[in-house]
């Protein structure tokens, strides 16, 4: 059976698919680690809002039952300090997003690499099947050429025995 003379691009090939497919899964594990970390930075977030809705609703009960000022004074500058707490947290949560936005990306990155790599060593592998077969029939074709003058050498010689 003849050699496929480039077995060494193929090999080279499947190496590149098999990192580019490590590198996909270490992306997807990357992308995997920010989403919970959003949802994480999601989850403080909400809980300081709600917090928050929770001081302006007793804020609310305050003023309905008709309070001092310096309480309501108070109550305000702690709704305003909460207030700042939750911007802290939505600006930490749409850091976290962009995080998780850029994550995505080098995923996507990473599969339309490994699809490249991929389809190259489809094209490789089918190349080598089609090199097979017309090395195998060439070799028929030897053996036949082979046999054809083993033949005419066979029936010259059994002339040559009867005359």
């Amino acid at each position: 059976m003849p050699k496929y003379p480039l077995e060494p691009v193929l090999a080279i090939k499947k190496d590149r698919v098999d990192r580019a497919e490590k590198v996909v899964k270490e992306k997807r594990r990357l992308l995997e680690i920010e989403q919970e970390k959003l949802r994480e930075i999601e989850a403080a977030r909400d809980k300081v809002k709600n917090h928050y809705m929770q001081k302006i609703q007793q804020l609310r009960e305050l003023l309905d039952e008709g309070t001092t000022s310096d309480i309501v004074l108070q109550r305000k500058a702690y709704i305003k300090v909460v207030a700042v707490q939750l911007s802290e947290e939505e600006e930490k949560v749409n850091k976290q997003k962009e995080s998780v936005l850029a994550a995505s990306k080098e995923l996507e990155k990473a599969e339309v690499n490994l699809a490249k790599r991929r389809k190259e060593e489809e094209k490789t592998r089918m190349h080598k099947e089609e090199w097979m077969k017309e090395a195998l029939k060439e070799e028929a074709r030897e053996i036949e050429k082979e046999q054809d003058e083993m033949g005419q050498l066979l029936h010259q010689l059994r002339k040559k025995k009867t005359t």
